[in-house]
This record gives structure tokens, sequence and C-alpha cells, in this order.
């Protein structure tokens, strides 16, 4: 699976935005203003924002559905006032279960995941989530929370880059119509600063195989 599929980006992302970015302002030139900040891009990789348990265990058939629950309204905040970039991301898991006779408790496993430029795993943390069903009740929602620490100056852009970046052109320069991002050194400058905090569940194969095909 790649970590670049995601099914849900909180935040704006493009070549040049990550985690907390906020860009589209129109600048007193008639340009474009892109601001970047080092905070992660917080997202969901694809097949993991849900998960079906079976009763049997083993079975895949419908009829043999027990619980399921998805990952909602994931929030994130940031801080980069200090020397770390402190990410953290609070979100609602929603579950159905199809016996509503009795207590229960069902716990379920999700991680939190930090890659850096798309691809590198910085670390990862599996941490566990209650939902508890009364009596007659079918749904049951509890919150759970993640978090993520970034080396502030690893997610920074070298000053050299930024400025080929933000270097105003004028029309008629040799570089006005390129963008920047078109070379390769300032395109790879970018992705290695690019930080992503990915939340899911923590699934097996034969759930992640499940979610994929069904």
């Amino acid at each position: 699976m790649s970590f670049r599929k995601s099914v849900l980006v909180l935040a704006a992302t493009s070549a040049l935005v990550s985690g907390c970015a906020k860009d589209g302002d129109i600048d007193a030139t008639g340009g474009v203003a892109v601001t970047r900040t080092p905070c992660p891009a917080v997202a969901i990789p694809a097949y993991t924002g849900d998960i079906t348990l079976f009763n049997p265990p083993a079975s895949r058939d419908s009829r043999a559905i027990d619980v399921v629950a998805n990952i909602t309204d994931v929030r994130s905040s940031c801080d980069f006032s200090g020397s770390d970039v402190n990410s953290n991301a609070t979100f609602r898991v929603d579950a159905r279960r199809a016996n509503a006779s009795g207590d229960r408790d069902v716990t379920l496993n999700y991680f939190a995941t930090v890659v850096q430029g798309g691809r590198v795993v910085v670390s990862k943390r599996v941490s566990r989530v209650n939902l508890r069903f009364a009596d007659g009740q079918y749904r049951a929602s509890a919150n759970a929370s993640a978090g993520a620490v970034v080396n502030k100056a690893a997610a920074t852009l070298p000053v050299e880059v930024q400025d080929r970046i933000t270097r105003r052109r004028k029309a008629g320069d040799a570089d006005a119509a390129i963008d920047p991002m078109s070379d390769p050194v300032v395109k790879a400058a970018v992705q290695r600063a690019s930080f992503e905090l990915l939340i899911g569940f923590q699934l097996s194969t034969d759930q992640l195989q499940y979610n994929a095909t069904r």
C-alpha cells in the first residue's frame, strides 16, 4: 500500500504546501501567494479508515458481519514556535454492531505514522480506542487522538531553495514562465522537507485486503 494514497487530506497541500499551510491569496502584483509552514499534513491512508469485524472471524459473508467502525471528524492543530514541530490530531470512531443484545466493549487498534517525503517512515505508534455498547444499542462512539513531533529544521526549506521559489519574476524574464518545481533540486528539497501524520486502523493483511477489494 502506498502512503501517498489518501482518502482524506485535512490540510491544504500542493507542491509547496504542507500541513497547516494556507494559500490562494492574491498579492499586490496579481500573483498567487503560497504560505508554507513546517506542520505535517494529516491524512488517512486509503483502505485504513474503516474496519469490519466478522463472527466467525474467518468468514467474509455479509451475514457474518459483527461490527463495522470508521474514523471520522478528524481535526488537527500544530505548534512550531519551538525547535520542534508538535502536531496533534483528534478524531472520532463511530461503530455499529449487528446484535444489540447485552452490554459490550470493543477495543480497536489504530496507528499514527509520521512519513517524510511521502515514503520514508520516521515513526509509528499503535494505540487503542475502546467502544462501549449499552444493552439495546446498535451504535457507539469514542474519541481518540494522535500526535507527531518533527524536527523543525528538517521540515524547513533551505534559504536558497526558498529564494528560488519565491523570487519575483517579471514578464520577459528568461524564467518567467518556468515553474520552480520543475527543477529537480528544488523538487527534491521540497519533498525532503514535507511530512505527513497518517492515521488509520491497524489492520491485519486479511482486513486490509477486504477493504481494498470489497
